[in-house]
């Protein structure tokens, strides 16, 4: 599906230059930043949302004197 973007002059010649330096299209170039950037929102979110664990609050000498395997 099209989308239609509009980014100001600044971001237009940065992006021109950086497909001129890579050879990669400036289409390419956005995808691929759209592509890693909902990456990075969809990791923040998924760990901002997940429910937080007691145990995520031990120090690691309690998980290990737990689990049987500390001193």
């Amino acid at each position: 599906m099209p989308h239609f973007l509009r980014f100001s002059q600044g971001l237009e010649t940065r992006l021109e230059r950086l497909a001129e330096r890579t050879g990669l299209s400036k289409a390419e170039l956005i995808e691929r930043l759209v592509s890693d950037g909902v990456d990075a929102l969809e990791t923040e979110l998924m760990f901002e949302d997940a429910p937080r664990h007691p145990r995520a609050e031990l120090s690691i000498d309690q998980l290990l004197r737990e689990s049987g395997l500390g001193i």
